[in-house]
């Protein structure tokens, strides 16, 4: 039994508004990132001080985020490693206390009075300067940008030219717009977000790839109809598979988000706009690329494409 089986949608038919919508979502996303100068960088990109204390035993780690808060340090990353008896504290380098001192004693010194100075043990202190955090930002670059070039080589390859183009469009589509959303949002860019964004571009090409080959193998056996009926008819078969991926890979997402606790929020919050946004941007923006080239693209005699 096949969900939505024998559909008939004229997905082509809405590709200006689907243009559109993705024009808007764009410029959105763009603004945002010119105001903020930027995505909003997390210690990993900007810089600041990375914390290893270790408790005489297994720790609530909810209390630790409640001590530190009460310190007036509210951006700092806070996760239990390990067995639960250490703890890992990432503090932003542009945060700065009231009282003038240093955010490593006021933290120390915070869970020394609730927890007893003799279980506390400072394992490990480090500074993450900006030499470090620029090199961090330009590896996440030339990572983003080396897979979305070996995505256009690959599609090229195995399908046409003008899949790969659009393929790449769409990911960059993705990935653009997942950054706008999160710097809308106002939450961090950060190295788990940079792995969420590149684990975007391989579901998204997948979806890609799919429909590709679908489109693919219709011209094949339906070469003498018109172009985008054929398209239109490749995305009618396809779309059965692409909402049944999407919803159960939206469900373990929202599961982790919901349930994972707030280290794993921005990955999943990543996640889940990466996978609405490419689930739509294979429907919606791949195809519609894909025909304009073809009506852009000299008439082959016999009527191959």
């Amino acid at each position: 039994m096949q969900f939505l089986a024998n559909t008939n949608w004229n997905f082509l038919g809405k590709k200006k508004i689907a243009f559109a919508i993705s024009g808007l979502l764009i410029l959105a996303s763009v603004v945002a990132i010119i105001i903020n100068k930027g995505p909003i960088y997390n210690i990993d990109f900007k810089g600041g001080q990375v914390l290893e204390i270790g408790f005489g035993s297994v720790v609530d780690i909810g209390k630790v985020r409640d001590i530190v808060e009460a310190t007036g340090i509210k951006d700092a990353e806070i996760q239990s490693i390990g067995d639960g008896s250490v703890v890992l504290f990432r503090v932003p380098a542009d945060v700065e206390l009231e009282s003038g001192i240093s955010v490593t004693d006021a933290i120390t010194e915070q869970l020394k009075t609730e927890f007893g100075e003799e279980s506390l043990n400072l394992r490990r202190q480090e500074i993450v300067g900006p030499k470090v955090s620029n090199e961090l930002r330009k590896q996440a670059l030339w990572a983003t940008l080396i897979a979305l070039v070996g995505i256009l080589i690959y599609v090229s390859i195995r399908f046409k030219f003008r899949f790969g183009i659009a393929a790449v469009i769409a990911l960059f589509h993705d990935v653009i717009i997942t950054i706008g959303i999160f710097t809308i949002l106002g939450r961090e860019f950060s190295l788990p977000v940079v792995a969420a964004i590149l684990t975007i571009v391989g579901y998204s090409i997948n979806d890609t790839i799919v429909i590709s080959d679908r489109i693919r193998e219709n011209i094949r056996i339906l070469y003498r109809e018109k172009f985008e009926d054929l398209v239109n008819r490749s995305l009618n078969q396809t779309i059965s598979r692409t909402i049944i991926t999407s919803l159960v890979v939206l469900i373990v997402l929202l599961c982790i988000f919901f349930f994972g606790g707030p280290v794993i929020h921005d990955f999943s919050l990543a996640l889940i706009i990466g996978v609405i946004i490419g689930t739509y941007s294979s429907v919606y923006v791949v195809s519609p690329i894909v025909v304009a080239w073809e009506h852009a693209s000299p008439k082959k005699v016999g009527g191959k494409r």
